[in-house]
């Protein structure tokens, strides 16, 4: 679902602050004076106070504190509407907090009468449905939104898919791929809707008249060869695909299926050709593209005679990486003992995905792996403000202050990191090893001798 900023709230919150403004400007006003506003109507000291304490207590997550200012609030607002749908929104908003769906949905509902086009409630109104799985009342509420927000067209797919329209649910699908490009999300949605419905046959069917009627259509080819390739009929797949490049030449989504094909083929030379059109498209999205460049890396690996190639596809990443590309980048050099190369693809990826914990772990084993102790001990402190419980990364934290000639900084990573080490002897051996280094570092060798006993009785498995 779409979590968008409430400029509702927003918009009270100025008229608020305004009237205090005035208020404070102005002469001493009676307890009751009012400050009137066009949007909001007539807002009285009283409630402004209780309106606020409800917001302060919302703020800290005292929901039922919040309930019972805002009940004070409505009270004070003297029948005003407005005010009453302002106080009713934000009753709805904690009601939800506390799952008292049933209120909440009353509370919104409230407002609508009122506000029938209010965007921000409608929103909120669509999250109570949601969380309860009332997909059926959702329906006509997201093809309101819809009018306001196109976005909101895939939830709608994924409600009809819920409530088993399945043919609505293609046909928006197919609507939404015809103006927005290939998605993963909806190729998934599209994937369970054939899967769930067991009538991949009468689809395909279907798919192959659109096409005898509208051979323009791209969409309908890009489905057929999915469905034939989920089939596993690949042959009929495969022809399908050279059916659409040669009716559509200049088509980029085909390319997401032919490069495949043509790996499986035999036809390297086509397969990169392929290749290179996904990485360059601005039609295919990156999660489409990482699937690829997964294949990629497979396919030269093991064919080592193709790893010039890995340096175009390198240079289509430059500007469009991520943290997943840049791990699989990384890992490719480190398999080919590249680690330089490697290690500048990791912390690349660490800038942009920096709680990744796969990602961390092959960085800061790297920097040790390289002596790049420094770095190393700065990374494994911000990776252990991320993920505190992780013994893994005390240890390394460990090895590079060791290095580092910092024993002290060592002693405490190491000491720390015992605490949350589980069943792993071969880990727990490496912490004894670094404490017996860091004592020894201190001249402390009864210590370190205790550490080095301790380690030499651990026994590992072959």
């Amino acid at each position: 679902m779409k979590l968008k900023q409430l400029y509702f709230l927003s918009l009270l919150w100025g008229i608020l602050l305004s009237a205090s403004i005035t208020y404070a400007q102005d002469e001493v006003p009676d307890q009751d004076s009012a400050t009137v506003n066009e949007d909001l109507g007539t807002v009285t000291d009283a409630f402004q106070e209780n309106f606020f304490e409800a917001l302060k207590q919302k703020g800290i997550e005292n929901f039922e504190l919040a309930l019972d200012a805002l009940t004070l609030a409505e009270r004070a607002a003297n029948g005003d509407s407005k005010n009453i749908a302002v106080v009713n929104f934000e009753k709805g908003k904690n009601l939800a907090e506390l799952k008292r769906y049933d209120e909440a949905e009353a509370s919104f509902n409230a407002v609508l009468t009122t506000q029938s086009g209010n965007m921000d409630v409608q929103e909120a109104l669509y999250d109570v449905y949601y969380e309860t799985s009332e997909y059926e009342k959702a329906i006509p509420l997201v093809q309101k939104l819809i009018k306001k927000d196109e976005d909101y067209k895939e939830d709608l797919v994924n409600l009809y898919g819920r409530t088993k329209q399945y043919d609505k649910a293609l046909e928006l699908l197919d609507e939404l791929d015809e103006s927005w490009g290939e998605s993963a999300y909806r190729n998934a949605l599209r994937r369970n809707i054939y899967k769930v419905t067991g009538n991949s046959e009468g689809a395909i069917t279907n798919l192959q008249d659109k096409i005898d009627e509208n051979p323009e259509n791209e969409q309908d080819y890009l489905n057929l060869i999915f469905l034939y390739s989920e089939e596993g009929t690949t042959e009929k797949a495969f022809e399908t695909a050279k059916e659409l490049l040669k009716n559509q030449p200049e088509s980029e989504l085909v390319h997401l299926a032919l490069y495949k094909f043509y790996l499986d083929d035999g036809q390297n030379e086509e397969a990169f050709k392929s290749m290179d059109i996904v990485f360059n498209s601005s039609k295919i999205e990156k999660e489409s593209k990482y699937k690829v460049l997964a294949d990629f890396i497979g396919f030269v690996n093991e064919n080592p005679a193709y790893e010039a190639h890995v340096d175009k596809v390198v240079a289509s990443f430059n500007n469009d990486g991520s943290g997943e590309v840049y791990e699989t980048l990384g890992t490719y050099y480190v398999s080919k003992g590249k680690k330089e190369v490697a290690l500048t693809f990791y912390e690349k990826g660490i800038k942009l995905d920096d709680d990744n914990y796969s990602l961390l772990k092959n960085t800061l084993l790297l920097q040790i792996d390289l002596q790049k102790n420094t770095e190393a001990a700065n990374l494994s402190e911000e990776a252990l403000g991320t993920f505190p419980a992780q013994a893994f990364f005390y240890l390394l934290n460990g090895v590079a202050n060791n290095r580092l000639g910092k024993s002290d900084t060592a002693i405490e990573s190491l000491e720390t990191g015992l605490d949350f080490l589980l069943d792993d002897p071969r880990v727990e051996r490496d912490f004894y090893d670094q404490l017996r280094t860091a004592y020894e570092a201190k001249g402390d060798t009864n210590k370190a001798a205790s550490f080095k006993l301790k380690a030499a009785q651990i026994k590992l498995d072959n």
